[in-house]
């Protein structure tokens, strides 16, 4: 007798522990697919060119004022796009792939600067003179040191809850992870630990749909976390941004969990003439603020062309 009850727990206990498995197989299935399908649609509209560092990929949309959208970490020419997507109608929104992000090649001892190059090469290819450098989380290094490299190709410097240099010099060089490591780059390790990108990063789980296919980002997620997350201490000199000659927009939520808010607000006072919006909520993402944001930015466009001598 107690020996049947004992099948039967066992046999309960497997059936309730199968429905979890099929359970979580189906969501992991449904997940992927979206995302899939997602990061096709936007791969159909993606075009490339040949720079010196290797193929790049982007997306180029819209008319108006050309806007060149440097993307953060599990990003690409899809992510970049999405931070303006709804302004095609009033801007053109160039979203290339950083290195080693979906379509572009990741070259041989990567650095910050050889990005920065390969974005000016793309605005040559597209006859573009002087663009709207937008930078996004990780990508907003790649944007400052474009602005500190090439005014003359900058009309305006925009982040988006950026990274930022300390105040002052680091006594050691950057170490430990700023990133997802290696083994995490993929869509079934993502998917995993979804349920804890809230709590970590104030991020809800679906944005999980936004960074599939792991695969094509792997190595640029590698990359950034190695290296371009680390610049702002391992080459302090090369980010003096009070002696940006460009205006700059910064633009950042004060609950931010993964760039800190108080850098942003430093150097929001030290850039000579910077512009800033902080936002009480929204965490990294913004989420909730995009009709503010849509008005700083315009607003900012429009100073930055009557500066200029531009008409709007």
């Amino acid at each position: 007798m107690k020996e049947s009850r004992k099948k039967k727990i066992l046999m309960t206990a497997l059936c309730i522990l199968g429905v979890i498995v099929l359970a979580l197989a189906m969501d992991y299935y449904k997940v992927r697919k979206t995302a899939l399908d997602r990061f096709a649609s936007y791969e159909a509209r993606a075009r490339s060119i040949t720079t010196s560092f290797g193929k790049m990929s982007y997306i180029d949309e819209g008319r108006g004022e050309p806007f060149l959208i440097c993307h953060g970490i599990t990003g690409g020419f899809d992510q970049g796009f999405d931070v303006m997507s709804g302004q095609t109608d009033k801007y053109r929104i160039i979203a290339p792939s950083r290195f080693g992000y979906p379509g572009t090649d990741m070259p041989e001892d990567a650095t910050v600067d050889m990005q920065v190059e390969a974005c000016v090469e793309l605005l040559d290819a597209l006859d573009i003179d002087k663009a709207f450098i937008t930078g996004t989380s990780a990508g907003g290094t790649v944007a400052q040191r474009f602005a500190l490299m090439h005014p003359e190709r900058c009309r305006g410097l925009i982040l988006y809850c950026s990274g930022y240099p300390a105040a002052e010099r680091p006594a050691e060089p950057a170490s430990g992870m700023t990133g997802p490591p290696a083994f995490l780059c993929s869509d079934f390790a993502m998917w995993l630990i979804s349920p804890l990108f809230k709590p970590i990063m104030g991020m809800e789980r679906e944005v999980i749909g936004q960074i599939m296919p792991m695969k094509q980002r792997k190595a640029g997620v590698v990359f950034d976390g190695d290296v371009v997350n680390k610049d702002h201490t391992n080459h302090y000199d090369n980010y003096e941004l009070r002696s940006i000659q460009v205006p700059v927009l910064i633009i950042h939520s004060m609950d931010d969990k993964l760039a800190d808010a108080g850098k942003a607000e430093y150097w929001s006072k030290e850039i000579p003439g910077c512009t800033s919006v902080f936002f009480s909520g929204g965490g990294h993402l913004m989420t909730g603020n995009s009709e503010k944001i849509n008005h700083a930015l315009d607003e900012f466009t429009e100073g930055a062309n009557e500066h200029e001598g531009i008409d709007s």
